[in-house]
């Protein structure tokens, strides 16, 4: 079995008779994936121990250590104490009887995506996959199967590609609540679980996205950053993900250099593999146009001139199950996705299966409900760029993370617009079954583009329209009236 030290090793190796080097100035440049970039939508997936409990949400592991949470009493209550029962006491409850890789990818497929992220590891040290680094793992114990290893065969089987999620690096200090008190955390047998779970003041629950968030604030041990970097390297070995995404940490100024040791990794390797991949990360973490940047649950207001990424769930409550979760409409979904691919941009969309392996009824229902939508309308998403503006109308996003909650009040006078192959899209957000009036697209006096035809993309009906100085007026059919946005299919020249 190889080492730490000896994968280290390889790592430097790697990176010293690749193109890509551990700066800046040799990652920089790194282009989108055409796969991506065209594909637009993807599946997010947390799945872990933390749906066993299905309360609060996929940060139960650490609330259930936090006095002031209501985790905390909950736990006491339903599990009994938490040195007695903690959470490594879940994984044997965390049985995924049910889980159907196959069944899962053809869902997403008949929702229209193109590709999958199952988070790999999240905060909680569990890691999903098959892994030389670390015992607490899915084929090791839990389900005792390489879950995110058979979710890779699925997509490739039908079609679409894998990517990977670690979190691992908020691990450092997740656990520690449970430094705070009489519990299993403090258990040295279970160390190599729950370690180092290291407890500071500025890492109490009360500060630490405070703390978390500033860039410059106390960071990770060389001893966590080495092991972090050697495991991640070792999932992108084993998983050869083309997508690898980070949650929000890595920012802070201890992750750097080893963000950079990885990412030339990773992209040597990508180029052994032939394949084409990039990296998603928050805030400030990596240099521009070396990786994608990724807002969490939010939008931005104008056309990025690079493309990004947005990550959001189908549950307003939790990214993991949550036995009383609140769950967004297709509609609303859509319209995110319609949004934010008119700004440059591509959706990452969260679902949150049962500890047993299934995925909700809810999320089903949602997925299917998109999926007939892409199904008439994908034209318009798939293989698209952004127009000269994002659309038009009074109702735009707030920017920022953590925006997306409430669905948008889109009227019918809101348009959002992409453009491929000499076709403009232009969907109306809210449709009110009266003639669409795109202001847009109102006749000028000189320089102006001609409009030969709009076809309804859904149906492929030729509509009859009228362009005067004031906007392209689109005449209504019966189709007019739809609870879903329209797109119109616009050939200009």
């Amino acid at each position: 079995m190889i080492t730490k030290e000896e994968y280290r090793k390889t790592i430097d190796d790697v990176i010293a008779q690749g193109r890509y080097k551990a700066d800046w100035a040799s990652l920089s440049g790194h282009k989108t994936p055409a796969w991506y970039y065209e594909g637009k939508f993807g599946i997010f997936i947390h799945w872990g121990v933390y749906s066993v409990p299905g309360y609060g949400n996929e940060w139960y592991p650490r609330s259930m250590y936090d006095k002031n949470s209501p985790e905390f009493e909950h736990h006491r209550r339903t599990y009994g104490d938490q040195k007695d029962f903690g959470y490594k006491d879940f994984i044997p409850l965390f049985t995924a009887e049910r889980f159907d890789p196959d069944g899962w990818i053809s869902l997403f497929r008949e929702a229209g995506a193109r590709f999958v992220m199952p988070v790999c590891e999240h905060h909680d040290g569990f890691a999903m996959y098959d892994t030389a680094f670390n015992r607490w793992n899915a084929k090791a114990m839990g389900p005792r199967r390489d879950v995110a290893m058979e979710l890779k065969a699925a997509c490739e089987k039908q079609g679409l590609t894998f990517c990977a999620s670690s979190h691992r690096a908020e691990h450092y200090f997740f656990l520690n609540m449970g430094r705070t008190f009489d519990s299993d955390v403090n258990d040295e047998r279970y160390a190599d679980f729950y370690g180092p779970a290291v407890y500071r003041p500025e890492f109490d629950s009360s500060v630490l996205h405070i703390t978390t968030a500033d860039v410059y604030a106390t960071g990770a041990s060389e001893e966590w950053l080495e092991d972090w970097l050697v495991r991640t390297c070792e999932l992108l070995d084993k998983l050869r993900p083309s997508i690898l995404y980070f949650d929000w940490w890595i920012h802070n100024h201890s992750f750097k250099p080893y963000l950079k040791t990885l990412c030339a990794y990773y992209y040597n390797r990508a180029e052994e593999w032939g394949k084409e991949v990039t990296i998603n990360y928050k805030h400030e973490a990596f240099a521009p146009t070396v990786a994608t940047f990724d807002v969490e649950r939010g939008a931005l207001t104008d056309i990025s001139p690079v493309p990004w990424q947005t990550d959001t769930a189908i549950g307003k409550r939790s990214w993991g199950y949550r036995r009383d979760n609140e769950y967004k409409s297709a509609r609303q979904l859509v319209c995110d996705l319609i949004d934010i691919v008119s700004k440059n941009g591509m959706l990452l969309l969260n679902v949150g299966p049962k500890a047993d392996g299934t995925i909700t009824e809810e999320e089903t229902a949602v997925l299917k409900d998109i999926g007939r939508w892409m199904r008439a309308n994908g034209e318009g998403i798939y293989g698209t760029t952004f127009w000269k503006r994002f659309g038009e109308g009074e109702t735009n996003n707030e920017a920022g993370f953590f925006k997306d909650g409430d669905e948008k009040g889109f009227t019918a006078k809101d348009f959002r617009f992409t453009y491929k192959n000499g076709f403009l899209y232009a969907f109306q957000m809210r449709p009110d079954g009266n003639d669409a009036a795109v202001l847009s697209l109102q006749k000028k006096t000189a320089q102006d583009f001609l409009i030969h035809s709009v076809t309804l993309l859904s149906t492929g009906e030729n509509l009859a329209f009228d362009r005067t100085e004031e906007a392209l007026l689109i005449r209504a059919n019966g189709c007019f009236r739809s609870d879903m946005p329209l797109c119109f299919k616009i050939e200009i020249g």
